[in-house]
C-alpha cells in the first residue's frame, strides 16, 4: 500500500532533518512538505482539523504534541507520528528518537518500547485473539519494570483513520477476546515510561502528557494480518 510507505518514509525524513534549535514547526513543514510532494493528504488535519500535518511530541509528551515554536533541545526524547491519506486509503506510524547526548535511562526506554512492538508483531496472526498484543508488551514491561500508558492504544485503520477495532489494547485483559482475521489491518504502537502512565490533556487540547513529568516513548507500525508474519505496510 503506497500510503503505508509515505508515511513511514515521511517519519525517517523527519528524524533525518531533526537538530536542536529547530522548532517543532520546522519539523512539522518539512512532513507536510513530503506528504505533499507524494499526492497525500495529513490525516489528523483531514479527520480531526489538527492544527498541524504531523504530530510530535517531546520528553513527558506522549502522544498529539501540536507542532509550534517549541524548540527542540539537545538532549529531548522526540515522537514523531505521521499519519496521512492517499487515494482513499490510510496509514499511521511513529517512532521516538532521542536528541544526544542521550542517557542509559532513554536509551533503555527506547529499546524496551522497541521490543515491546517487536514482540507484539511477532504474535500476531490469523486466529489469535486481539489480546496476545496486551500480552506481549505487558510481558516487556514487566521485565523491565517500565510501565504501560494505558489510555492509549492502538486501532483499525484502513478506509479511515480510526477503523474497527476501536482499540487495540497494549495490557493484557480478556476482553480483547476478538479473534484476528487474515486482511485485518490496524496499527500496533505500544507506549511505555518510567512514571506512573497516567496522562492528562494539556491546555491546547490536544497534547497528552504524563502526569508525573516522566518520559515516554512509542514505536507504531501499520500491520495486514496474515496466517503468517504480518505486513509491515510502513515499514521503509
Amino acid at each position: 500500500m503506497a500510503i503505508g510507505r509515505i508515511v513511514g518514509e515521511t517519519v525517517r525524513q523527519m528524524a533525518a532533518a531533526m537538530q536542536p534549535g529547530m522548532t517543532t514547526r520546522d519539523l512539522d513543514e518539512i512532513g507536510a512538505a513530503y506528504l505533499k510532494q507524494h499526492g497525500a493528504r495529513s490525516a489528523p488535519i483531514l479527520t480531526y482539523k489538527y492544527p498541524g500535518s504531523t504530530c510530535i511530541s517531546i520528553n513527558d509528551e506522549a502522544a498529539h504534541g501540536v507542532p509550534g515554536k517549541r524548540v527542540i533541545q539537545a538532549g529531548d526524547l522526540v515522537n514523531i507520528d505521521v499519519s496521512a491519506e492517499l487515494d482513499g486509503y490510510f496509514a499511521d506510524t511513529g517512532a521516538s528518537f532521542p536528541v544526544p547526548p542521550v542517557t542509559p535511562e532513554m536509551t533503555f526506554l527506547c529499546e524496551c518500547t522497541q521490543m515491546a512492538l517487536d514482540l507484539a508483531l511477532d504474535a500476531v496472526t490469523a486466529g489469535e485473539r486481539l489480546s496476545v498484543i496486551g500480552r506481549a508488551v505487558e510481558s516487556v514491561a514487566q521485565r523491565s519494570g517500565l510501565r504501560i500508558i494505558r489510555d492509549l492504544g492502538g486501532h483499525g485503520v484502513g478506509r479511515a483513520l480510526h477503523e474497527d477495532p476501536r482499540n487495540v489494547p497494549n495490557y493484557f485483559t480478556n476482553r480483547a477476546k476478538e479473534r484476528l482475521e487474515e486482511g485485518m489491518v490496524l496499527t500496533i504502537e505500544p507506549f511505555l515510561t518510567y512514571g506512573s502512565g497516567r496522562i492528562y490533556t494539556a491546555k491546547d487540547g490536544w497534547t497528552l502528557k504524563t502526569t508525573d513529568g516522566m518520559l515516554a516513548a512509542q514505536y507504531e507500525h501499520t500491520v495486514v494480518i496474515t496466517k503468517g508474519k504480518p505486513i509491515l505496510v510502513t515499514a521503509v
